[in-house]
């Protein structure tokens, strides 16, 4: 069974359909960056991750190009960067993605970060509701939207969220987020699921288990995100790592396995302190 087939897919509120697990691709760049996307497509993805503010849409195109697997069978995501939050602005800026890595459609589109000390989040995600409705897009969502910049977006403009991608790890597990995005019915994509280069990948907690089961850590912490229900994006130029990082729907973590991986967490848990209540990003 080759790695594609063997990821579910999980549906999403306006009934389009996501790979259970993405590739992420921060500092993903220029020809190595191609090569390295071009792996990760020909070891399973099917679902990969940019955004403007990567400086990589044009090389993920590239790869897209250079792969054997359709493009119709691929998932795209790009996000907008909170300089373009002005209404005209984030239109042109969604068609300079489609420009940039000469797609003719993306689908899935996130506002980046709700930035609320600039008041446009609401305004920008108008913008995308168009983009959709210009077949620009298939999906749209959020980053590191709080319960209240979900609120306000809805009730705004009547159109909920597909998806919302937050930081998320066992020492970060966000559960009363990850609870509001549930209710919503939004799903949940994690960044950082393997914390960054933190002391995460060294805990012995988590060593113990990969121990036991036979799998390695990393992959016990991503098997950990798809039993949460969340979508984890790993990073990994290697296509030996990229096809471990895909290889974690064989088994199963036990309920004592996720009690003893939910007492990691640490209200301190963020890597970057990146707060999405007062954190900007333009």
């Amino acid at each position: 069974m080759t790695p594609d087939t063997r990821v579910p897919s999980i549906e999403l509120n306006d009934g389009t359909r996501l790979p259970a697990i993405g590739f992420g691709t921060y500092k993903l760049n220029g020809s190595e960056g191609v090569e390295a996307m071009v792996a990760a497509i020909e070891s399973g993805y099917r679902l990969l991750d940019c955004a403007v503010n990567y400086e990589n849409e044009g090389a993920l195109g590239e790869a897209i190009r250079r792969s054997p697997v359709p493009r119709e069978d691929l998932r795209i995501a790009s996000k907008l960067p909170g300089r373009h939050y002005a209404f005209d602005q984030a239109l042109i800026s969604v068609e300079e993605s489609l420009y940039r890595s000469q797609l003719d459609y993306l689908d899935l589109y996130l506002l980046h970060w709700p930035n609320p000390g600039k008041g446009q989040y609401v305004e920008a995600w108008s913008a995308l509701v168009e983009a959709r409705q210009r077949g620009w897009v298939k999906s749209i969502g959020v980053c590191n939207f709080l319960p209240e910049h979900l609120e306000k977006i809805i009730a705004a403009s009547g159109v909920t969220p597909a998806l919302n991608q937050i930081e998320l790890h066992p020492y970060f597990p966000q559960h009363e987020q990850l609870a509001c995005n549930s209710a919503l019915g939004i799903a949940t994509q994690s960044w950082s699921p393997l914390g960054r280069a933190n002391h995460l990948l060294k805990d012995p907690a988590l060593q113990a288990i990969a121990q036991r089961l036979g799998k390695t850590l990393v992959q016990v912490i991503l098997r950990w995100h798809h039993q949460l229900g969340a979508i984890p994006l790993p990073k990994a130029s290697s296509p030996h790592r990229q096809r471990q990082n895909l290889d974690i729907f064989d088994f199963q973590l036990s309920a004592q396995d996720m009690q003893n991986i939910a007492r990691l967490a640490s209200p301190t848990g963020r890597t970057h302190d990146q707060d999405p209540a007062v954190y900007q990003e333009f």
